[in-house]
């Protein structure tokens, strides 16, 4: 049997205490109003164009998710899970994702501008020019500072 790190589990979301939802949950949340989601816990779930502008996502597991063409301008994904997510094409205007799990992720024709990307892991990612990034190593904001 093998055992794995505690660090292979934070990669992959493994958040006990998280607010576990579907998609339609999230949305009539959002409508009505509610803009705190941290934590939530959305592996897989389809928000295909999904409007969460200001959303707060921070540290949610949105492992897989599809996020292909969402707004998620000004959005808080700090720390978020987004391994293998689909942001295709999606607006990450002004969002934060500081220390967001970003591995393996698509981000084909996505909005970065004005995005924090400090320490964010952005390893075998497609980036928004379709070119995947090679290293593992943090990234600073979209402009490429750190």
């Amino acid at each position: 049997m093998r055992v794995r790190s505690r660090d292979f589990y934070n990669r992959m979301g493994d958040q006990k205490e998280g607010m576990k939802m579907d998609e339609q949950e999230l949305i009539e949340r959002y409508l009505a109003g509610e803009r705190e989601f941290s934590k939530a816990y959305l592996v897989k779930a389809n928000l295909r164009g999904a409007i969460l502008i200001e959303a707060n996502l921070s540290e949610a597991n949105l492992n897989e998710a599809d996020l292909s063409d969402a707004d998620l301008r000004r959005a808080c994904l700090d720390k978020a899970y987004l391994n293998g997510a689909n942001l295709a094409d999606a607006n990450l205007e002004g969002t934060f994702l500081y220390g967001a799990y970003l591995s393996g992720a698509n981000l084909t024709g996505a909005n970065l501008a004005g995005a924090h990307l400090y320490g964010a892991d952005l390893s075998g990612a497609i980036i928004p020019d379709g070119t995947a990034d090679d290293d593992s190593h943090s990234h600073g904001d979209a402009s490429g500072k750190e």
